[in-house]
């Protein structure tokens, strides 16, 4: 089971790096190479980082991405939310069809209060403390 999709790792990692200097431009290429990402996959979610509003982008030269928010403001459970969608352990489907018995199952109870920890843990994570996590490692 995956929790973090792989999506969901490169945009936080081209988060992380252009973090390292938020105010200036860095290109994709740039970020592909640092961090070891295909170059493909990092243009695709800028493209998605962009049309949320968390990155701001510029053609030219001196273009490239930039964050639009400060590190601090980006919490990891938005990032999950935008190329995950929200947190379920599990769909609680069989056969294909939502189970008739949620309301009742004891299963079903225990993994909402798994979905609501991990939920909570990932707000409190935010690309600043990833940065600075790195930096004191």
């Amino acid at each position: 089971m995956n929790i973090i999709n792989k999506n969901t790792d490169y945009a936080i990692r081209s988060l992380i790096e252009m973090s390292k200097d938020p105010s200036s431009f860095i290109s994709s290429r740039k970020i592909s190479e640092i961090q070891g990402i295909p170059l493909q996959f990092v243009r695709n979610i800028l493209q998605v980082l962009v049309k949320e509003g968390i990155v701001e982008s510029k053609e030219g030269a001196t273009g490239g991405v930039r964050l639009s928010k400060s590190p601090e403001e980006i919490k990891l459970i938005d990032i999950l939310k935008i190329f995950q969608g929200d947190i379920k352990v599990s769909e609680c489907m069989f056969r294909k069809k939502i189970c008739t018995r949620q309301s009742i199952c004891e299963l079903r109870k225990r993994l909402v209060v798994i979905e609501e920890k991990l939920i909570n843990e990932f707000e409190g994570i935010t690309i600043k403390n990833l940065v600075n996590y790195i930096e004191e490692n």
